[in-house]
């Protein structure tokens, strides 16, 4: 027993993000974020054509990213040992930012998906929210200490990681003088509240959501059900529980408001049963990891029985339809009240590379 307390004790002490090993990425290194890029365009008519990597060296912001809950580790708070959901879900989500900004990823001992799984079933919550939060405060500190360098700066996280960068926000950027280097707060799969009809306050005080292409210093916030038949009742995303403020809700395809084309890059990971699976499945017919799909996807910020949340509407012409967004793929038919929260970067993530490549331009004319 007297072991058991010291090895749990032991386990909370801070990490030194001084040393590499403690991060998952960062730049010039060969980790999960220098994986191949490579995306193939599947156009409405004609043949697939392999698209060309954006520049690398256009790398002029950072993007500090903080991955969601993939951990399989059978505790309540993950280790410091990066597994393949780790690795994956950085190589899926944060590598393709890597032609506009250095990536920078940190391990943390998150909330694992065991210990997710165990309260969705009714047991109580065992996992200490507050470590998860201390590495990620801890992380970004040393980065600021020994990488910004007064660089212009992107905050991006997904579900878990974006509940736990709102509140780093709140505690060491709003109102500050780093916030001067926020290019954008990428924060899907999470509320963000403002009060209802603004664009700024509640959450964040002094932080607005993002309304136009090359605005700066703001954040975008959504959660993806289908348009049709939109979230169920018992949704989780998209809510708020004071009736003066709702969830913040940017459609990055169409930050002014209204339907747009979503550009997507989908690919890896797919999902089976909860779980992110990262091996190429067998109906994959591109050579590359990522596919551009045109027409696949359009999307609406909309606000409808209390949800606010990016309505999506997809279309069933292309064979990949079913491997890219389908309802086996991404989960929403065994979880509705989950929606397309798997794939919430995914399905925009052409739009935020272009989103944040004008933000840094406009940051660095301005100044």
């Amino acid at each position: 027993m007297l072991w058991l307390l010291a090895a749990a004790a032991f386990s909370a002490l801070p990490n030194d993000y001084a040393k590499s090993k403690d991060w998952l990425c960062r730049p010039g290194r060969a980790d999960a974020c220098a994986e191949d890029i490579a995306v193939t365009l599947v156009p409405a008519k004609g043949k697939p054509k392999r698209e060309a990597i954006g520049r690398t060296n256009e790398r002029s912001a950072d993007c500090f990213y903080v991955y969601p809950t993939v951990s399989m580790d059978p505790t309540p708070n993950s280790d410091m040992i990066a597994d393949e959901g780790e690795r994956g879900m950085a190589a899926s989500q944060l590598a393709p930012f890597r032609s506009v900004c250095r990536t920078f990823a940190p391990m943390y001992r998150q909330v694992t998906l065991t210990a997710l799984r165990a309260m969705m079933g009714g047991a109580a919550d065992k996992s200490d929210h507050d470590l998860a939060y201390r590495d990620v405060r801890d992380a970004w500190r040393d980065y600021l200490a020994r990488d910004n360098h007064g660089r212009p700066f992107v905050l991006i996280g997904h579900s878990q990681g974006s509940q736990l960068l709102k509140r780093l926000i709140a505690e060491d950027i709003d109102g500050k003088p780093v916030q001067r280097r926020l290019l954008s707060a990428i924060l899907p799969g999470t509320s963000v509240l403002v009060p209802r009809g603004k664009s700024v306050g509640g959450d964040l005080k002094s932080i607005p959501l993002c309304r136009a292409v090359g605005q700066t210093g703001c954040a975008l916030t959504w959660a993806t059900y289908r348009a049709t038949p939109g979230p169920p009742a018992n949704a989780i995303f998209g809510r708020s529980n004071d009736p003066a403020l709702e969830a913040g809700c940017t459609n990055p395809a169409r930050l002014a408001g209204g339907a747009a084309p979503l550009d997507g890059l989908h690919g890896h990971p797919w999902w089976k049963g909860g779980v992110a699976q990262f091996a190429r499945p067998a109906n994959w017919p591109l050579p590359t990891r990522f596919a551009r799909i045109a027409g696949l996807l359009s999307g609406e910020c909309v606000r409808r029985n209390g949800v606010s949340y990016l309505a999506v509407t997809a279309t069933a012409t292309t064979p990949l339809y079913e491997v890219a967004v389908g309802p086996a793929t991404i989960g929403d038919t065994a979880y509705p009240d989950w929606g397309f929260h798997v794939v919430d970067i995914a399905i925009v993530e052409g739009d935020l590379i272009r989103l944040v490549r004008s933000q840094a331009k406009a940051w660095r004319a301005y100044r």
